[in-house]
């Protein structure tokens, strides 16, 4: 799979396709080559941690994903400041919650704001125990800020977004 990522540092903005620090695992922003890889592998891995607490409906591997401070909008628009609030709603809400249902997240951008800041488009799909997808389940679109703080990267501030058909 190839992950675009925006390497540019500047906030948010985008240089056309092709121009250097645009696209890839290379590019400005404050680390190389062989560390922007590394830190795009280490996002993946958070986003691949909450999709195995989603799978196993653990909170505790959920919420252990989140900065102390974090900010959490659910996809239907409840938003969870910190993760006391985090641990409360996941802890009522995730177990019993994936019947019938097997979360799969996958990256498919990554924007570093900075170098130890990533946003990350995450496309969320729901199939069945034996494959196929899940009758009446729309795809996701998560938004995750994530930050890099003691060589850890952790969810910062989320936005989950059902993908509706009009």
């Amino acid at each position: 799979m190839d992950i675009t990522a925006d390497s540019t540092g500047t906030g948010g903005a985008h240089n056309p396709p092709g121009t250097p620090g645009t696209h890839g695992t290379h590019g400005t922003g404050g680390t190389d080559g062989a560390n922007r890889a590394a830190d795009i592998e280490a996002v993946r891995q958070v986003v691949a941690a909450v999709q195995h607490a989603q799978r196993t409906e653990d909170p505790d591997e959920f919420v252990s994903l989140f900065r102390e401070d974090a900010i959490w909008t659910t996809g239907h628009g409840r938003r969870l400041i910190g993760r006391d609030a985090i641990s409360e709603f996941t802890h009522r809400v995730l177990p019993g919650a994936m019947k019938g249902a097997l979360p799969t997240y996958e990256v498919t951008h990554v924007l570093f704001v900075r170098p130890d800041v990533a946003a990350v488009k995450v496309r969320q799909r729901y199939t069945a125990p034996g494959g196929g997808p899940v009758d009446g389940q729309p795809e996701g679109s998560p938004l995750y800020v994530m930050a890099r703080e003691d060589g850890r990267w952790l969810l910062t501030a989320c936005q989950n977004t059902e993908v509706l058909d009009v």
